[in-house]
């Protein structure tokens, strides 16, 4: 697995259809027990609530995957949550989907879009980001190079850190398909002043 597609941070949205209020969330989680332990804290927050539904997918594949209508009628609620999730193809993702009922039916079709709609947006809000294997060079820069190479970095909106010594010694986040290419373009800049290093790799988020 080379990259796959998550959410950067919590996010909440809420509308009303028909009287009933529909609060949709989404979260981050790393593991089926934080998605678990984050749904388990939304129902006590809820308790009140007439439905509390949800959707999860776990693993860079999206493997470990459930669902509940939560007493709505089945493959109203739960499964189009899920639908979305796979549309957009999230992982290491929980949607919860609160309803408050306003009185009003909505019948098995205003159940799935209202549902949607919410995971939907809530997917939206929380904003999605590809997860990319991703190669780490270090770099060991003498000061009077490391503007020259900074601005470079920057310009190429390459992710690093740096850590000022006797010299500047730097970490830099390299797109997966630039990999061939960084090394032969810092040798260029700097007249083979410096060579950068292969140090590692790591799953690190790109914006979509």
């Amino acid at each position: 697995m080379k990259e796959y597609y998550t959410v950067r941070a919590a996010a909440e949205i809420e509308f009303t259809e028909k009287r009933s209020r529909f609060i949709g969330r989404c979260f981050p989680a790393a593991t089926e027990e934080e998605a678990l332990a984050t749904l388990a804290a939304l129902r006590r927050q809820h308790y009140d609530a007439t439905h509390n539904c949800y959707a999860y997918a776990v693993g860079e594949l999206g493997d470990i995957a459930r669902f509940s209508d939560d007493g709505e009628p089945g493959g109203t609620a739960g499964l189009p949550m899920m639908e979305v999730l796979k549309k957009r193809g999230v992982t290491f993702a929980l949607v919860v989907v609160t309803r408050y009922f306003g009185g009003i039916l909505l019948g098995a079709g205003g159940l799935v879009r209202a549902y949607s709609r919410a995971a939907s947006e809530a997917v939206a809000a929380a904003g999605v980001v590809c997860r990319r294997y991703t190669p780490l060079f270090s770099l060991t820069v003498p000061y009077p190079l490391w503007g020259m190479v900074e601005s470079m970095l920057r310009s190429k909106a390459y992710p690093y850190s740096a850590d000022y010594a006797e010299c500047v010694r730097a970490v830099v986040c390299v797109p997966p398909e630039e990999e061939s290419a960084f090394p032969a373009a810092c040798v260029e800049l700097t007249n083979a002043a410096i060579t950068p290093v292969l140090c590692g790799r790591e799953f690190r988020e790109w914006d979509v």
